[in-house]
């Protein structure tokens, strides 16, 4: 009898973990697992990625009315209908008035502290359960999932502190195994956690060359016609992880010097408003281009010159390791996890997380052709993909 997986996440956007969950499902061997799929948000740019063995469960109750407008959630209240859910949906959007400088840590407890109590427990029964992020998924899984074992994935470089340490606490010590996707994003938990070290793995987030290479190859990039050094950064439009204002002020450096290139940005987030400020006050609509997001940035990578992470924190790097890959030199800034893959001067240059650094980093990778040569050269020869860490989530799974 097939072994029943429920696996829980966001939503398939086009961010990192949701990448690596999509990898890891197109290499799971379905003659033995039978695999669920919870989201909290649909329409993600990896949805049709997903592999046809997988069953992708129907939203909650609660995402299909929280998604509605207002006049429909009054008009179901009047029907008799959902005054629970409305009222938790007050109470967190009031919440979110009263801390409105609340990062994405305080705003998923906010969340599960008022909407949590109105989902109902799952029905269903299984195997594994595994929260593949963190936040909700953990919450839901820990709360609301019934599994012979439960695992928590922790997919960056996870800082807790105060009320947010304590309250989440309570949840991962619940957890089977807490599998953290580098040695630094380890070393960053059970500095918060140490009594639950015996719980943590390390499994890196899954690579599959074939299926990258592949997909560089299917669909076109750039249609602008920019005959020079074409530079991509692929993320989410977020100002601190990210560092995008490190990157926007790194481009105006490299402008005012009178480099000609152009820097793509591909991805969504909270912070594209401001980017769009910033791009106008600066006369960079010709230098720093937001492509939006698209479910295949890889021939977007592959037709660059040069790949760019100004990151200030991450869990693996999954990007960098995908621009890797496809032999495209890396300047990335000197993030936790960074040296799980990096070789300063062999793959890639790795700079102190400032705009000069990194501008001077571009500058001298560009002009400098033996340089750049060479560290092509390096990484034609690394060794592609890591998809054998498909073992280790099996021996998980039968530990």
């Amino acid at each position: 009898m097939k072994k029943k997986i429920l696996f829980v996440i966001d939503s398939l956007i086009c961010a990192g973990a949701e990448k690596s969950l999509v990898t890891l499902l197109s290499l799971l061997d379905y003659s033995k697992y039978e695999v669920d799929l919870q989201l909290f948000h649909y329409g993600g740019e990896f949805e049709p990625f997903l592999p046809q063995e997988v069953h992708l469960l129907h939203p909650l109750e609660y995402t299909c009315f929280a998604e509605k407008s207002i006049l429909a959630q009054i008009k179901d209240i009047l029907c008799g209908k959902y005054f629970r859910f409305f009222i938790a949906r007050l109470n967190f959007s009031l919440k979110l008035r009263l801390h409105k400088q609340a990062n994405n840590i305080m705003k998923a407890r906010l969340y599960w502290e008022t909407v949590g109590s109105v989902i109902p427990q799952s029905k269903q029964k299984y195997d594994y359960a595994i929260a593949y992020a963190q936040g909700i998924p953990t919450f839901y899984v820990g709360d609301k999932i019934t599994a012979n074992k439960k695992y928590a994935w922790v997919n960056v470089s996870y800082r807790l502190m105060g009320k947010e340490k304590i309250y989440q606490y309570n949840f991962y010590k619940c957890f089977n195994s807490i599998v953290l996707v580098s040695d630094s994003a380890k070393n960053v938990f059970q500095n918060i956690y140490p009594d639950l070290i015996e719980k943590m793995i390390v499994i890196w987030d899954i690579l599959d060359y074939s299926f990258i290479k592949q997909l560089s190859q299917k669909d076109k990039s750039y249609t602008d016609g920019f005959l020079g050094d074409r530079i991509i950064t692929v993320a989410r439009l977020n100002k601190y992880q990210k560092g995008y204002d490190i990157a926007l002020d790194a481009c105006n450096i490299l402008k005012n010097r009178g480099i000609k290139f152009k820097w793509y940005a591909l991805g969504k987030g909270g912070f594209r408003q401001e980017m769009e400020q910033y791009i106008k006050e600066h006369n960079l609509e010709d230098y720093f281009i937001l492509l939006g997001t698209t479910p295949n940035p890889y021939p977007y990578i592959k037709d660059a010159a040069l790949y760019v992470q100004t990151s200030r924190h991450e869990g693996f790097g999954l990007s960098i390791a995908e621009a890797r890959l496809l032999n495209i030199p890396v300047v990335t800034t000197e993030f936790d996890a960074v040296y799980n893959q990096m070789i300063n001067g062999k793959n890639g240059l790795v700079v102190s997380q400032n705009p000069i650094a990194v501008a001077n980093a571009i500058e001298h990778i560009l002009k400098d052709k033996n340089l750049y040569n060479s560290i092509v050269n390096y990484l034609k020869n690394e060794k592609k993909g890591n998809s054998e860490e498909i073992q280790k989530f099996y021996q998980l799974l039968d530990a």
